[in-house]
């Protein structure tokens, strides 16, 4: 019953981030990022939700259910979200390859990505160090939030935000993905409810604040306003994942 009712909260929340997203992210492709405090609200409430967890009874008894009706079911561990994480920001590179244009030129994209993934980055990084929560499988200290989640709700706002004007369909794929991804760190009993919850707060939120900061970050850092060619990958080391970048001068 508590992985029905998981599935049903996970799902409410897709449709309640798109519809947010929709309503309040109303610029044309001509127009500069403006700062708009109301598609804050719901990524706001997400990790607020998640803080409240570390503390409030209520809350961290839910985060036990869940993690006892998973463990019920599980048979193996699905690993799949380790490198699915990626998949939302990769595909913008990708339907721009297949020559299905986005908002953005390479250069511009990629200095929105990159910004996004240095704001996500050093707040989950952070949030970890400061509240040092014990995974569900006592695998170490570092669960709250999720950093795999942020990463895939990070990249669907992404892709939402590139694609928004082509079709909401982009859109809601990548969340539908970010969703999958919160999922399985769920079912892997590497996360918490809570953890993934707060995960996708804190991706969204860098994705928004990385578009409001481009023209400052372009206009400061990125003058010269020639596109290049360049290509766009995860990578693994066999201990961390990331994003790797490569362009041509």
């Amino acid at each position: 019953m508590n992985r029905i009712k998981a599935l049903i909260i996970v799902s409410l929340l897709t449709t309640s981030l798109f519809g947010q997203s929709k309503e309040t992210d109303t610029l044309s492709k001509k127009q500069i990022p403006k700062f708009n405090y109301k598609s804050l609200i719901i990524p706001t409430a997400l990790i607020g939700y998640g803080v409240i967890g570390l503390e409030n009874k209520g809350i961290k008894n839910f985060n036990s259910e869940i993690k006892k009706e998973l463990n019920g079911h599980v048979n193996e561990e699905f690993s799949v979200g380790d490198m699915v994480q990626y998949t939302p920001a990769l595909s913008v590179y990708g339907l721009n390859a297949l020559g299905i244009k986005g908002k953005h030129n390479l250069k511009d994209r990629t200095i929105i990505l990159g910004t996004a993934f240095i704001i996500m980055g050093t707040t989950v990084f952070g949030m970890k160090k400061l509240t040092q929560v014990n995974r569900p499988d006592d695998s170490n200290i570092t669960s709250f939030p999720s950093g795999h989640t942020a990463t895939a709700f990070m990249g669907a706002e992404f892709l939402y935000q590139e694609y928004k004007d082509v079709s909401i369909w982009y859109g809601v794929s990548g969340y539908l993905v970010a969703s999958g991804v919160a999922y399985l760190r769920i079912y892997n009993n590497r996360h918490w409810f809570t953890d993934v919850v707060a995960g996708a707060g804190f991706g969204i939120i860098s994705t928004k604040v990385a578009y409001w900061m481009y023209p400052f970050m372009k206009r400061t850092f990125f003058k010269d306003k020639k596109d290049r060619d360049g290509i766009v990958m995860p990578f693994y080391n066999g201990k961390e994942y990331g994003i790797g970048f490569s362009m041509s001068f």
